[in-house]
């Protein structure tokens, strides 16, 4: 049992689950299907949710259970998440215990158990699993303990489906990469490529797989684009989901232009030089493309994008990984550090719901200083009132 990739006849890729003998599994297929067909989820989302059910199925199969009536046994299956290495590992029963390290982490069993409770839903809502698993699955919770903005709007009490079974996973905020880090790595870039790549994530904060997925009609740096057919003003870059074929894929769903300065700017003008160089008016209709080594021309991968931040790092010698999404944040505490909003930071991050920037947010420590020294004393009250 293993996850495996299709790539249907009008180009579209997902990710399904075959057996021993490379024979699809109908139920999960369909459900893979559905998530990225009439859902529009990601390529790499069906790629996850394929690799959690295969454990699942995994297990039932080892345990002797039917995967249809499992789900009240999912207590025993989060045991085997955790202990239990996958086919490749030496070990192949349960054996918890003192000083035992834990064979997946709580972050990694909660995504496989999301993964599982989805498929089970779709294999109910299809009569293919009794109505009795939902039942396994989620209890009934009311709003009580949601955000005053996320209860019901009539001032009653709502009630939901609250996951039965989950982990709790240990606090991990994202930082920031520092402005002295983002120039290290940019001095430390040997091609005008990597620099521009670094500035699309550092400075105007895309994600790796729209930095991927940007085509050579996307960018707008002219002053007035109306001649393009474009009424956005001033230089920015088109941020648009579609099917690449180096599998980068933006996770908002909606379009937006997202404006640059005159750094990205120069970054773009010098990058267009030395691919012209290098290609002439070849290569790929992708913006960023292999320069360096073959195959000439082909677009970046997001995973190129991740270890060029890597090398970078340990190039400009850092002391820690800055990552792809660190740069993101950056980008975020940027703007608002210099007095952005935070409608301007969604809009700019192309979130939809303003609560979601929030996060990206990381203020300068002088910044919060500055918060600090501008309280009056109490000792200044005293003095006037004398």
């Amino acid at each position: 049992m293993r996850a495996f990739p299709v790539v249907l006849p009008s180009g579209t890729r997902y990710w399904t689950v075959v057996d021993d003998d490379l024979g699809v599994v109908e139920e999960p297929d369909r459900f893979l299907q559905e998530l990225r067909l009439a859902r529009g989820r990601a390529e790499t989302t069906t790629k996850a949710y394929a690799e959690g059910i295969c454990l699942f199925l995994l297990w039932c199969l080892l345990t002797r259970r039917d995967w249809r009536t499992a789900a009240r046994d999912m207590g025993l299956f989060m045991i085997w998440l955790k202990w239990t290495p996958g086919r490749g590992g030496s070990r192949q029963v349960v054996v918890p215990g003192p000083g035992s390290k834990p064979v997946r982490g709580e972050i990694r069993i909660n995504k496989v158990l999301t993964a599982v409770r989805m498929f089970l839903l779709h294999a109910v809502a299809n009569k293919a699993v009794s109505a009795w698993v939902l039942e396994q699955l989620y209890e009934i919770g009311d709003d009580l303990d949601l955000p005053e903005v996320a209860r019901a709007e009539s001032g009653g009490m709502r009630y939901r489906m609250r996951a039965r079974h989950s982990v709790q996973e240990p606090e991990t905020d994202i930082d920031r990469a520092s402005d002295e880090e983002v120039v290290a790595m940019f001095l430390a870039c040997r091609s005008a490529r990597d620099r521009l790549t670094l500035l699309l994530l550092t400075r105007v904060g895309l994600r790796p797989g729209q930095v991927a997925g940007l085509h050579r009609n996307d960018p707008h740096l002219m002053m007035d684009s109306r001649a393009l057919g474009c009424s956005v003003e001033g230089a920015h870059v088109h941020v648009t989901r579609r099917q690449n074929e180096n599998g980068a894929w933006s996770k908002s769903k909606k379009s937006w232009a997202m404006p640059v300065d005159h750094l990205v700017v120069m970054a773009f003008d010098q990058y267009a030089l030395e691919r012209h160089e290098v290609l002439g008016s070849g290569g790929s209709d992708f913006l960023l493309v292999n320069l360096f080594r073959p195959p000439h021309g082909s677009p970046i991968t997001t995973d190129a994008i991740g270890e060029l931040c890597e090398s970078l790092a340990r190039r400009a010698g850092l002391g820690r990984m800055v990552t792809p999404r660190m740069g993101r944040h950056a980008m975020a505490s940027n703007v608002a550090d210099a007095g952005g909003s935070l409608d301007e930071v969604q809009a700019l991050l192309g979130q939809k719901n303003p609560e979601s920037a929030r996060p990206y947010l990381h203020p300068k420590p002088s910044r919060l200083r500055d918060a600090v020294e501008r309280v009056p004393s109490p000792r200044e009250f005293v003095e006037g009132d004398r």
